[in-house]
C-alpha cells in the first residue's frame, strides 16, 4: 500500500467518522442532556432534536441516492445539493418549532437556531454560486465552538478535529482550501458568537 493511498483511506475515515449527521447527533444530545432538568425532558428533547436535524435529513439524502437523484451521501456534486440542503433547513426548522411549543430548554433552542443560521448562510453559497462550502467543515467546527461554549474552554482543544476534517476534504478532492475555510468559519461564527449572544 503506497503512502498516497493511505492518507486517502485516512481521510475517508475521517469523513465518515465525523460526518455532519453523527456529529450534529452528538451536538445535540450532549447540550440537551446538559440543558434539561430531568433524565425524561433530556431524553425527549434530545430525541426530538437528533431526528429533526440528523436522522431525518440523513435518510432523506440516502434515499436520495437510491433513487439516482444525487450521486453519494455526502452529496460531493455541489450542483446537487439544493433539495438536500432544503430538507436539512425545512426538517431542523420543523424540529425547532417543536421544541420551541413543548418548553424546551433555551440552550437547546439557541443552538438549534445558531444552526440554523448558519445553513441560511451557507445553502445559497453552494446553491446560487456552484461554489460548494464545506459543509463537513461548518459542522465540525461549530460542534467544537458548541460545545466550548457550553462546557468550557479545555473542549477547544477538539479543534485539531476541526483541522483533520478539513484536511480529508481537501485530500479526497471534494473541496478545496477556501470552501473548508470558508465551512469552517461560518461554523465558528454561528455557535461560537451568535449561539452565546441568543442565551
Amino acid at each position: 500500500m503506497t503512502l498516497e493511498s493511505t492518507s486517502r483511506r485516512i481521510a475517508r475515515l475521517i469523513t465518515e467518522v465525523f460526518s455532519p449527521g453523527i456529529l450534529v447527533a452528538v451536538l445535540v444530545l450532549l447540550v440537551a442532556w446538559h440543558s434539561s432538568r430531568t433524565v425524561g425532558q433530556a431524553v425527549t428533547y434530545g430525541l426530538v432534536s437528533v431526528a429533526s436535524a440528523s436522522v431525518l435529513p440523513v435518510l432523506f439524502i440516502l434515499r436520495g441516492v437510491r433513487r439516482g437523484h444525487w450521486t453519494d451521501k455526502h452529496v460531493t456534486v455541489h450542483t446537487q445539493r439544493r433539495v438536500p440542503l432544503t430538507a436539512v433547513l425545512a426538517s431542523t426548522v420543523a424540529g425547532v418549532a417543536a421544541l420551541a411549543l413543548t418548553g424546551a430548554p433555551r440552550e437547546l433552542l439557541a443552538l438549534v437556531a445558531a444552526m440554523i443560521a448558519s445553513l441560511l448562510v451557507a445553502a445559497p453559497i453552494t446553491v446560487l454560486t456552484g461554489w460548494g462550502v464545506s459543509i463537513h467543515a461548518l459542522v465540525a467546527a461549530g460542534t467544537v465552538a458548541a460545545l466550548t461554549v457550553v462546557f468550557g474552554p479545555a473542549v477547544a482543544a477538539a479543534a485539531v478535529v476541526v483541522a483533520a476534517v478539513c484536511w480529508a476534504r481537501v485530500r479526497l478532492g471534494e473541496h478545496t482550501i477556501g470552501q473548508v475555510l470558508a465551512g469552517a468559519a461560518i461554523g465558528t461564527a454561528a455557535t461560537g458568537i451568535l449561539f452565546p449572544a441568543l442565551l
